[in-house]
């Protein structure tokens, strides 16, 4: 069964540029993942501050494959000084 996510980030004021570099240097390893179905970042054109990524991975042990990545590690270790807010859902398709 595929997963789909939708994470949310909301940029510290002034941190925008540092938040989509962050973010931007996920989505070429993150596609190149087994099992990783769709992987994007999307800045909102009204709030620059806001950012938000879009995942469907094959299954669970892809998703936690990606969360054990030396990429995701980076990230992690890397975005909270830069974001006022992050939340996640988990997305169902429709159709």
């Amino acid at each position: 069964m595929t997963i789909t996510k939708s994470v949310t980030f909301i940029a510290k004021e002034g941190d925008e540029a540092k938040m989509k570099e962050l973010l931007s240097a996920m989505v070429i390893p993150s596609k190149a993942e087994t099992g990783c179905l769709f992987y994007e970042i999307f800045q909102y054109e009204k709030e620059p501050r806001r950012f938000m990524a879009v995942e469907t991975w094959e299954n669970e042990a892809a998703l936690d494959g990606h969360k054990a990545s030396a990429h995701y590690a980076v990230y992690k270790s890397s975005y909270e000084p830069y974001c006022d807010d992050k939340y996640s859902d988990e997305l169902k398709v429709l159709g």
